[in-house]
């Protein structure tokens, strides 16, 4: 082969390589951002499952992100959200510095992503314009450090009744919860990106089915819902609460899943996170929250209305 065809087949595979290696590289940069839980929860366990899942998809270059500890100096934690393309939030603790909370609203109303998981239900109770993008919350810690923040005062619940959503703003109370155990998630919006292609009906793996969340519940999508068998539960609503959720926040889109719960003393596998209906929607909805779609197909693995799966 003459020099000059040796050297464009050698250009041509290096051009090969090159592009097979850039077609393999995720595509969408992820702030993972935790590092702060109440003594319900356990972040050092859900976090890192919570990044596997997302770095499974090949989707996602993830960087996880984590405060500083409960009670230190919170004033130089300013992460650059506008470097990415969605932010997950595993993280229910101190409040953020001023300018930290405005650059985040500001990354959010120019078309930031933003998926919150089950404990971040808890977080800024008393932050306007976070309460807005995750439409309801639960508990939160009140000035004294005991949680119960949300209560009547922040706003309506979420009920799904005769096939939409109704807001209660005259039921007192705050956020409740049954035990831990397993329970069918139904789908509400099956036409949303995330949810597209999913089953109407599927068992989700020993969580708890956060009840009576609170909030401004704006510009909300109600994607799925679950109901605790009062018969076996007797402390449960009765009402179909809200699991996952789509809100809209100026140009930016948030995936908020209630699903999730990890406590300090639980083992592995950690069934709420390693069942394959969290991981899938965790998956599907990031991608949403990063680019408004959805190219993630339906795994074999995922869960049936009669039975669970996990990985």
């Amino acid at each position: 082969m003459p020099t000059s065809a040796r050297i464009l087949s050698s250009t041509a595979l290096t051009v090969l390589l090159t592009a097979g290696a850039f077609a393999a590289a995720p595509m969408h940069k992820v702030m993972l951002l935790t590092g702060q839980s109440n003594k319900y929860h356990d972040w050092t366990k859900c976090a890192p499952m919570v990044k596997a899942h997302l770095d499974q998809t090949g989707l996602f270059a993830v960087d996880v992100v984590t405060t500083p500890a409960m009670g230190a100096d919170m004033s130089g934690f300013h992460p650059k959200f506008s470097n990415y393309a969605a932010v997950v939030v595993v993280y229910e603790g101190d409040e953020w510095p001023a300018a930290t909370k405005a650059a985040f609203v500001d990354y959010m109303k120019n078309g930031g992503g933003l998926v919150t998981v089950h404990d971040t239900d808890n977080a800024f109770p008393y932050w306007k314009e976070w309460n807005e993008m995750i439409a309801v919350g639960g508990w939160g810690f009140k000035a004294d450090g005991n949680i119960g923040a949300r209560d009547i005062s922040a706003g309506p619940m979420i009920r799904w009744r005769d096939g939409k959503i109704v807001l209660d703003a005259t039921t007192p109370g705050g956020a409740t919860h049954p035990a831990r155990h397993d329970f069918p998630i139904v789908t509400r919006a099956p036409d949303h990106p995330t949810m597209k292609g999913l089953p109407a009906s599927w068992m989700h793996a020993n969580d708890e089915i956060y009840s009576r969340l609170r909030g401004p519940a704006k510009n909300v999508t109600v994607l799925a819902t679950a109901l605790a068998d009062k018969a076996k539960h007797p402390t449960a609503t009765g009402e179909h609460e809200p699991m996952l959720m789509a809100i809209s926040y100026g140009k930016g889109r948030v995936f908020h899943s209630t699903l999730g719960h990890v406590s300090t003393k639980d083992a592995p596998p950690y069934s709420s996170i390693a069942c394959v209906g969290f991981v899938v929607t965790l998956q599907r909805g990031t991608e949403w929250a990063a680019t408004g779609r959805v190219t993630q197909k339906i795994p074999a693995d995922f869960p049936t209305a009669e039975r669970t799966s996990l990985r």
